[in-house]
């Protein structure tokens, strides 16, 4: 690979439990997510993609291997308050279930990261309505969750996730529940803001057109790098 990836696993291995009970996640998985690029993650269920995403996001830690950071640092060995602030201030994710906070409008979804980050009010209220005017609810604002369609939550679920301008975004199954058209359009929101804002994307899905638009597709199986299929691009 050419150029430094903003995140990067190697050799990464994930086992829960012990002994004869032991479940081996992942047993050695190499993967980089690099700017403006998407790295699509792909297997059957089981296969340890949603593990993966995890260990790459810093929501949890291998077993075994490293989570490296394109300055240098090793994600998965910071302590507990460094990685914390490195996901507020870096990574980005959006939920197959989307996530959203019931009671809350839309924008007051998107804008729970900034408060985290104790971002300026009126810098607060600019990135928030930038972000809804990115994704095409800037008119569904004040709107609440059960108010929106499947694929709006999902659209508030993408600007919450970019809102804090992180450069590694992490979406697990981001079309999982919607219908064939919404999910296309959420894809295509997906492609574009990646390389239109220079994100490194890596997104865990079974979906073959989301696959087909990817820069680069990993395939697991049982834990490991199919043999016949990992690393590769599309076109390959």
């Amino acid at each position: 690979m050419t150029g430094l990836a903003r995140v990067a696993g190697r050799g990464l291995v994930r086992t829960f439990g012990a002994g004869a009970t032991a479940v081996h996640a992942l047993a050695g998985v190499d993967i980089e997510g690099h700017a403006s690029e998407l790295t699509v993650v792909t297997g059957p269920s089981g296969s340890g993609k949603t593990t993966l995403l995890n260990l790459l996001g810093g929501l949890d830690r291998p077993t075994a291997g490293h989570v490296v950071l394109d300055d240098g640092r090793v994600l998965s060995e910071l302590p507990e308050a460094e990685v914390l602030a490195t996901r507020r201030a870096r990574i980005g994710y959006v939920f197959q279930s989307f996530g959203l906070i019931p009671v809350l409008s839309a924008a007051e979804n998107v804008e729970v990261p900034l408060r985290l980050a104790l971002t300026d009010p009126r810098e607060r209220d600019e990135r928030v309505a930038t972000m809804l005017e990115r994704v095409g609810l800037a008119r569904h604002a004040r709107q609440r969750p059960y108010e929106l369609s499947g694929g709006q939550q999902q659209r508030v679920g993408v600007a919450r996730a970019l809102v804090g301008r992180p450069d590694i975004l992490i979406a697990d199954e981001p079309t999982g529940q919607l219908d064939s058209d919404t999910a296309a359009t959420i894809m295509d929101l997906i492609v574009h803001l990646t390389h239109e804002l220079g994100i490194a994307t890596i997104v865990s899905t079974h979906d073959p057109l989301l696959i087909e638009r990817a820069d680069r597709v990993l395939r697991l199986h049982d834990g490991v790098v199919d043999a016949n299929g990992g690393g590769r691009t599309p076109t390959d």
